[in-house]
């Protein structure tokens, strides 16, 4: 399959140099050497076919940003190339470049010309622009009176004006509105549908999982991981909560999928188990039944607080219901070494028809961010049947009572 994007070998270096003079001798490919150099990507090489939605995460500063610059041609590579081909249109930053004494609508005109649309095309399209804004009378005033919320509005709706080959979306819909925001999804999934390739940034796992077809993982200007979205952001979760004297520890289960766990290893999940109504360890769940997930801890080195917490997501990775006993109230304090607990939570399964996953941690707070002694995702997996309820479709089980006038 021929790719709309090849990225080989990219790497950044931002130099210092001891002089403007010895800068511009390097220029000219002088033996020259500068004070300093700072690499921010390194070895960089993936490709994004036609119709192939990919998801950039990473951490602040792990190289997000600079990528996309170098791949929207805004900044050049040290090393390696980026080639494109098609039609691309990138929105990287809030305003896009937006002239803040000139109206909404005069910016439409100037960004979409630098995109390299005709003005007649740009005209012809501006009721379109101006009715997917929804700013109103605002598209007539100057930009320096847009909350970034209009800005994001405006510029998302002139990068979107027209079908591109290839859309780059960077952070920008994190400032939205969830109503915009959910018109912005809309017109992605629509763009797919008609075959436009994606290259989408963001810290939301669950909208990288529902619009990406691969995801890439970078980490201190490397990539670290090129996978199915989901084996990404696991990884990904588990390296927000590696310590320094932690490991990250990836597993492929009998069914192919990764199950990846990190963690100190202070307190450790010796035991996962979801139970039955008779209390019989089980894989399949009948809609509305009523179930234990059971965990059993041991503790190998003294533990302050010791917080248990499980999240049950469906087979896209996306998060179904999570707690933990730090918003339970049930934090157990001074574990000591050789202690064993037994964690039991019961709940109806009020879920749909389809595979789930359950992921267990164990940490000193009410987040893995704080000291994690285990993370595993992937440590059960169940599905469940409707059985005798009447159909209904979706992840979640909700019977209503319908009532006619």
């Amino acid at each position: 399959m021929s790719s709309l994007l090849k990225v080989r070998g990219v790497g950044k270096c931002y130099s210092r140099w001891n002089s403007e003079w010895m800068r511009f001798m390097s220029w000219f490919g002088l033996p020259v050497k500068p004070a300093e150099q700072h690499w921010v990507l390194r070895e960089i090489s993936f490709a994004v076919g036609p119709g192939e939605s990919v998801g950039i995460v990473g951490q602040n500063g792990a190289g997000k940003s600079t990528l996309l610059k170098l791949i929207t041609g805004t900044s050049q590579p040290t090393k390696g190339s980026v080639t494109q081909t098609g039609k691309v249109s990138a929105i990287l930053e809030l305003g896009m470049g937006f002239n803040l004494d000139l109206t909404g609508r005069q910016n439409v005109y100037h960004a979409a010309g630098l995109m390299g649309h005709p003005q007649q095309a740009i005209a012809d399209a501006m009721d379109d622009i101006e009715a997917f804004a929804e700013i109103g009378e605002y598209f007539d005033a100057p930009v320096r009176t847009y909350s970034s919320g209009m800005q994001m509005r405006v510029a998302f709706s002139v990068a979107t004006a027209f079908r591109p080959d290839l859309l780059i979306v960077d952070e920008a819909l994190s400032v939205g509105d969830a109503y915009f925001v959910h018109k912005c999804f809309d017109r992605i999934k629509a763009f797919r549908e008609q075959g436009t390739s994606l290259l989408f940034v963001s810290h939301d796992p669950t909208a990288v999982q529902v619009l990406c077809d691969r995801a890439i993982l970078l980490e201190g200007g490397r990539l670290l991981l090129d996978a199915d979205p989901k084996q990404v952001i696991d990884y990904y979760n588990a390296l927000i909560a590696q310590k320094e004297q932690g490991t990250i520890n990836v597993a492929v289960r009998e069914d192919g999928a990764a199950a990846i766990s990190s963690g100190t290893g202070e307190a450790a999940i010796a035991s996962v188990h979801l139970l039955n109504e008779k209390g019989e360890a089980t894989e399949y769940v009948s809609v509305g039944e009523r179930v234990t997930l059971r965990v059993g801890v041991n503790v190998t080195a003294p533990v302050e607080k010791l917080v248990f917490g499980y999240m049950i997501r469906d087979r896209l990775g996306q998060t179904i219901f999570g707690t933990n006993t730090h918003h339970t109230e049930q934090v157990v304090v001074g574990a000591v070494v050789g202690q064993s607990l037994t964690f039991s939570a019961d709940f109806t399964a009020m879920l749909g028809p389809g595979t789930y996953s359950v992921s267990v941690a164990l940490s000193d707070a009410q987040d893995h961010l704080g000291h994690n002694y285990e993370w595993r995702d992937m440590a059960l997996v169940f599905s469940v049947a409707n059985m005798d309820k009447q159909y209904f479709i979706g992840t979640s089980w909700i019977p209503p009572r319908i009532s006619i006038e």
